[in-house]
């Protein structure tokens, strides 16, 4: 179970960044999919998730209104589309598998190589 995470780079703020989710050794879509992100000295930090079942959304305060979580599935690829981009917003972005597929729950079980982004003017 791999998961890889591109798409990341160097933007201003306001700008915006669309980081796509790919899978190798099995479907994406057969998953919900999560995004969360690392920051130095900062604590993990869940950002968006997408149900596999029904395809619902969950949004971070810190992002709701501002970033947009979609899946292709005839690509097998979750994205994770970021606008109004703040200085805050600086992390190496994960995406990763839940534990018991759970967007509630909001455990991460499986990620791989994350995607650097950086907010700055």
């Amino acid at each position: 179970v791999q998961l890889q995470a591109s798409g990341g780079g160097s933007v201003q703020p306001g700008g915006s960044l669309k980081l796509s989710c790919a899978a190798s050794g099995f479907t994406l879509g057969y998953y919900s999919i999560g995004w969360f992100r690392e920051a130095p000295g900062k604590e993990r930090e869940g950002v968006s998730c997408i149900s596999r079942t029904d395809g619902s959304t969950y949004y971070a305060d810190s992002v709701k209104g501002r970033f947009n979580i979609s899946r292709d599935n005839a690509k097998d690829t979750v994205y994770l589309q970021m606008n109004s981009l703040k200085s805050e917003d600086t992390a190496v972005y994960y995406c990763a598998t839940l534990v018991w597929n759970s967007c509630a729950l909001g455990e991460y079980d499986h990620w791989g190589q994350g995607t650097q982004v950086t907010v700055s003017s």
